[in-house]
């Protein structure tokens, strides 16, 4: 398998309904290359579930990404 495809993924939890996939992508994107962000959406209600998967293109982004503490999104810890 080239690394090209391979997808390194961390999984996210506690996001505030308000938050979009975009703003996951753009605060995510900070630590390195997003190659996908999937936010699971529920078809009842119309919201997100309150988790996602946020899938870097390298090691290094997933690897900065764990490095901090905390990450805040709208006031909340996710």
């Amino acid at each position: 398998m080239a690394s090209s495809k391979k997808v390194f993924e961390v999984f996210v939890s506690k996001i505030p309904w308000t938050i979009a996939s975009k703003d996951m992508r753009e605060y995510f994107g900070q630590f390195g290359q997003v190659k996908k962000c999937l936010l699971p959406f529920d078809k009842e209600t119309g919201f997100h579930r309150g988790f996602c998967w946020i899938g870097y293109t390298s090691e290094e982004g997933l690897h900065n990404a764990l490095q901090k503490d905390q990450h805040m999104l709208e006031g909340a810890t996710v």
